[in-house]
């Protein structure tokens, strides 16, 4: 029999993998029954309302932002300048927001797709990179733990041959999971936007900026698979891979933090996994820290500093390799008895 084939008929037969996949049904479907009972097609009447309030809240943005500009030049009288209008001007500019006041904001109970997809994607993509973790830990630490590893060998003697046919089963089941789930998540929110709410502007900037997010979030699925899966084979059983993440999750995220900022250390945020994880699937994500400008010169300073999704690929793929490298390594060199 080839080994990939009873590789994925194994991964298919084991009954957390099939208690994951109906969570997965269970947590989709909830969602969007819940989606499609709080919403309904707007009348004519209520976008026409909702376009009015939008373009007033659109106006009022750029009012405030010439009164800024006003100020500033010093053609505002002072008795004329409001609370509200802040000091930096960009802050108020439509020009340079990246989401300005829509219709749908305005649209009480009405689903609107496009404003929705992208929160609803990294839900998805949130459920799918914990599926791949769980999966892919117990995938080997059963077999493992239970002597599974050593009956297959007896078969297909060469441990880096079968160790590499697992990850590269679970990898290719995890990915094609992931676009089946993916399209039939996404498509069902879809035809609720079309059926009993509003479908919005689906335009191909969207699309393109959607498809980023879901390439994205499918990279970090099968980089969670992996990580699952080496952590496992390194501690021989699926617990420890939930233990790691515990414990860093735990010691690292949580009391690390506490100590960088009790001692007062620049830029925490870039020794912290879950950054690198936003950065990567966001694209940008962006910190704000004034430790710099105060104990520096005086002058003009920015507060804010970014991680982009170079970087973070770039520390995700290293920490995924070294941890799948030490795992080939070690499982080549261990008694499995």
């Amino acid at each position: 029999m080839n080994l990939v084939r009873a590789e994925l008929e194994r991964l298919g037969a084991r009954r957390f993998v099939q208690l994951m996949l109906v969570l997965l049904v269970l947590a989709f479907g909830v969602t969007a029954a819940t989606t499609l009972a709080g919403s309904h097609r707007p009348s004519a009447q209520e976008v026409l309302d909702a376009e009015q309030q939008a373009a007033a809240a659109r106006q009022e943005l750029e009012r405030t932002h010439q009164l800024c500009l006003d100020r500033q030049r010093g053609v505002l009288p002072v008795e004329e300048v409001q609370e509200y209008v802040p000091d930096d001007c960009s802050e108020v500019d439509p020009a340079l927001m990246e989401r300005v006041p829509v219709a749908a904001d305005f649209l009480v109970g009405v689903f609107t797709f496009a404003e929705e997809a992208r929160p609803l994607l990294y839900f998805l993509i949130a459920f799918l990179v914990l599926f791949g973790f769980l999966v892919g830990a117990s995938y080997i630490g059963a077999d493992l733990n239970s002597g599974g590893v050593v009956n297959l060998l007896l078969w297909r003697p060469g441990r880096m041959t079968v160790l590499g046919t697992k990850l590269g089963a679970l990898l290719g089941a995890v990915a094609l999971l992931s676009v089946l789930a993916s399209a039939a998540y996404l498509g069902a929110f879809w035809l609720i936007g079309q059926a009993a709410g509003r479908p919005g502007r689906l335009d191909g900037e969207f699309w393109r900026s959607l498809g980023a997010i879901w390439g994205r979030g499918m990279v970090l699925v099968l980089l969670a698979s992996a990580v699952g899966f080496a952590i496992a084979t390194l501690g021989r059983h699926t617990s420890a891979a939930l233990g790691a993440v515990a414990a860093y999750a735990v010691v690292w995220e949580l009391g690390a933090r506490l100590v960088l900022e009790i001692l007062d250390v620049s830029r925490p945020d870039r020794f912290m996994l879950s950054s690198y994880l936003g950065g990567w699937l966001t694209g940008r994500v962006e910190f704000f820290d004034d430790r710099p400008c105060t104990d520096g010169p005086s002058g003009f300073c920015d507060s804010m500093y970014a991680l982009t999704w170079g970087p973070s690929l770039a520390v995700l793929l290293a920490l995924t390799g070294v941890l799948t490298t030490a795992a080939f390594v070690l499982f080549r060199r261990r008694d499995l008895m």
